[in-house]
Protein backbone atom coordinates (compact mmCIF):
# COMPACT_ATOMS: atom_id res chain seq x y z
CA UNK A 1 0.00 0.00 0.00
CA UNK A 2 1.49 3.23 -0.80
CA UNK A 3 0.41 6.74 1.43
CA UNK A 4 -2.55 7.44 -0.40
CA UNK A 5 -3.90 4.18 -0.20
CA UNK A 6 -3.12 3.83 3.75
CA UNK A 7 -4.80 7.47 4.13
CA UNK A 8 -7.83 6.48 2.29
CA UNK A 9 -8.27 3.33 4.49
CA UNK A 10 -7.62 5.51 7.62
CA UNK A 11 -10.27 8.09 6.62
CA UNK A 12 -12.86 5.45 5.29
CA UNK A 13 -12.03 3.57 8.63
CA UNK A 14 -12.98 6.72 10.84
CA UNK A 15 -16.22 7.27 8.67
CA UNK A 16 -17.68 3.71 9.42
CA UNK A 17 -16.81 4.08 13.22
CA UNK A 18 -18.64 8.28 13.20
CA UNK A 19 -21.98 6.89 11.27
CA UNK A 20 -21.91 4.10 14.38
CA UNK A 21 -21.34 6.50 16.80
CA UNK A 22 -24.23 8.52 15.57
CA UNK A 23 -26.48 5.43 15.13
CA UNK A 24 -25.76 4.65 18.76
CA UNK A 25 -26.82 8.29 19.28
CA UNK A 26 -29.71 8.17 17.34
CA UNK A 27 -31.41 4.52 18.75
CA UNK A 28 -30.46 6.03 22.18
CA UNK A 29 -32.85 8.95 21.89
CA UNK A 30 -35.12 6.55 20.16
CA UNK A 31 -35.04 4.56 23.34
CA UNK A 32 -35.63 7.04 25.82
CA UNK A 33 -38.33 9.07 23.64
CA UNK A 34 -36.73 11.59 22.64
CA UNK A 35 -36.23 13.33 18.64
CA UNK A 36 -32.48 12.58 17.55
CA UNK A 37 -32.69 15.67 15.34
CA UNK A 38 -33.90 18.01 18.17
CA UNK A 39 -31.37 16.84 20.59
CA UNK A 40 -28.73 17.07 17.89
CA UNK A 41 -30.20 20.91 17.49
CA UNK A 42 -29.52 21.47 20.67
CA UNK A 43 -25.79 21.04 20.69
CA UNK A 44 -25.58 22.51 16.79
CA UNK A 45 -28.07 25.31 16.95
CA UNK A 46 -26.16 27.24 14.11
CA UNK A 47 -25.36 23.93 12.19
CA UNK A 48 -28.01 23.17 8.95
CA UNK A 49 -29.48 19.78 7.76
CA UNK A 50 -26.87 16.46 8.91
CA UNK A 51 -27.03 14.17 6.06
CA UNK A 52 -25.04 11.43 8.28
CA UNK A 53 -27.70 12.24 11.33
CA UNK A 54 -30.73 11.71 9.10
CA UNK A 55 -29.13 8.34 8.08
CA UNK A 56 -28.20 7.43 11.20
CA UNK A 57 -31.94 8.29 11.93
CA UNK A 58 -33.21 6.00 8.79
CA UNK A 59 -30.95 3.33 10.58
CA UNK A 60 -32.84 3.08 14.31
CA UNK A 61 -35.81 0.25 15.12
CA UNK A 62 -38.64 1.11 17.55
CA UNK A 63 -37.63 0.98 20.89
CA UNK A 64 -39.47 -2.46 21.58
CA UNK A 65 -37.20 -3.88 19.05
CA UNK A 66 -33.97 -2.42 20.33
CA UNK A 67 -31.32 -3.34 23.07
CA UNK A 68 -30.84 -1.26 25.87
CA UNK A 69 -27.67 1.41 25.55
CA UNK A 70 -26.65 2.26 28.61
CA UNK A 71 -26.18 6.23 29.29
CA UNK A 72 -22.60 5.83 30.06
CA UNK A 73 -22.17 3.96 26.97
CA UNK A 74 -23.49 6.54 24.97
CA UNK A 75 -21.39 9.13 26.58
CA UNK A 76 -18.70 7.08 26.12
CA UNK A 77 -18.76 6.95 22.44
CA UNK A 78 -19.48 10.69 22.42
CA UNK A 79 -16.36 11.41 24.05
CA UNK A 80 -14.12 9.17 22.17
CA UNK A 81 -15.20 11.59 18.85
CA UNK A 82 -14.53 14.29 20.71
CA UNK A 83 -18.59 15.02 20.35
CA UNK A 84 -18.54 17.13 23.81
CA UNK A 85 -21.37 19.54 22.50
CA UNK A 86 -23.83 16.85 22.73
CA UNK A 87 -22.74 15.15 25.38
CA UNK A 88 -23.46 17.65 27.15
CA UNK A 89 -26.96 18.53 25.86
CA UNK A 90 -27.16 14.24 26.38
CA UNK A 91 -26.70 14.53 30.24
CA UNK A 92 -29.01 17.31 30.51
CA UNK A 93 -31.49 15.21 29.16
CA UNK A 94 -30.00 12.12 31.80
CA UNK A 95 -30.97 14.33 34.40
CA UNK A 96 -34.20 15.61 33.36
CA UNK A 97 -34.96 11.56 33.38
CA UNK A 98 -33.94 10.92 36.65
CA UNK A 99 -35.57 14.14 37.73
CA UNK A 100 -39.04 13.09 36.29
CA UNK A 101 -38.35 9.10 38.06
CA UNK A 102 -37.92 10.74 41.19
Amino acid sequence: MNNKEIEDKIISNYQKDENMMILVFAQWCVNNDLDPAEVYKKAYPKQGNNPALQQGIDLTVPKEESEEIPDSTLLGVLSLFGNTDLAMVVSEEINKEAKRKR
